[in-house]
């Protein structure tokens, strides 16, 4: 079976540890449920370590990278899970949405095996406020090819809450806008290696040379300096949480 992060995901356990506040955040909305399944899983962020858990990832390299724990990894796909109806007292997807073939099918499925909450951590493709974009305005093109509107997940799943969850200034994660307040990281290959978006680019020099200019110039910093000031930022990242 082929995916994407068996191309993307060489260091991403490395790279893409879970934070302890989103990791929070996605507990708390799981509810009290002793098995959880964990679809799209990579390499195991933010899975819960007290309770029964299920991890379905397609991609053999994410697997590969799993360190050693009592959860179940299944290879397969959010698209047809192979699970029995309402198998998991709760569903999470963290990250994984928009590499779906078929959202609404994927989210059917999870409905599907659920019988209590579904949590999903996303990013709504409409959010503009993020001075990467100045650099890079083609990831919002991107963004709105493979995100799905927020709008889409009440059509999907029913009664949905959505609430912001506030990128901490020294996210552990290391996922498109983790470096918000630390710009200079992205200029490392290495970190953009992590970061899927910067696959779907095309040449993105023209834009790292002028992030480059601009951080040793100290225009970036005329620009953007109030930044440096506060200890999270709304980023555009959604928790949708279906009870």
């Amino acid at each position: 079976m082929t995916a994407i992060y068996d191309t993307i995901g060489l260091n991403y356990a490395e790279l893409r540890r879970a934070d302890s506040r989103i990791f929070q955040s996605i507990h708390k909305a799981l509810g009290d449920g002793r098995t959880v399944l964990n679809v799209g899983a990579g390499a195991g962020s933010y899975e819960p370590i007290d309770r029964d858990v299920t991890a379905l990832e397609p991609s053999s390299e994410m697997i590969a990278q799993r360190l050693p724990s009592k959860t179940k990894v299944v290879q397969g796909r959010a698209e047809n899970l192979p699970f029995d109806d309402n198998s998991f007292d709760a569903v999470m997807a963290v990250l994984t949405v928009h590499h779906w073939n078929d959202k609404e099918n994927g989210m059917a499925e999870m409905r599907r095996v659920s019988r209590g909450p579904i949590v999903i951590l996303t990013y709504d493709p409409a959010f503009r406020d993020f001075w990467l974009l100045d650099y890079f305005p083609e990831l919002a093109a991107a963004d709105e090819g493979l995100m799905p509107p927020l709008n889409n997940y009440s059509d999907w799943l029913g009664r949905v809450n959505i609430s912001p969850v506030p990128i901490p200034h020294d996210c552990s994660d290391g996922f498109l806008a983790a470096y918000w307040r630390r710009p200079e990281a992205y200029l490392d290959a290495r970190v953009r290696a992590a970061i899927s978006s910067f696959w779907k680019l095309g040449d993105t020099a023209p834009g790292l040379q002028r992030l480059k200019t601009d951080l040793e110039s100290g225009n970036w910093r005329r620009k953007y300096g109030e930044l440096l000031d506060l200890d999270e930022l709304d980023c555009g990242y959604r928790l949708v949480v279906a009870s």
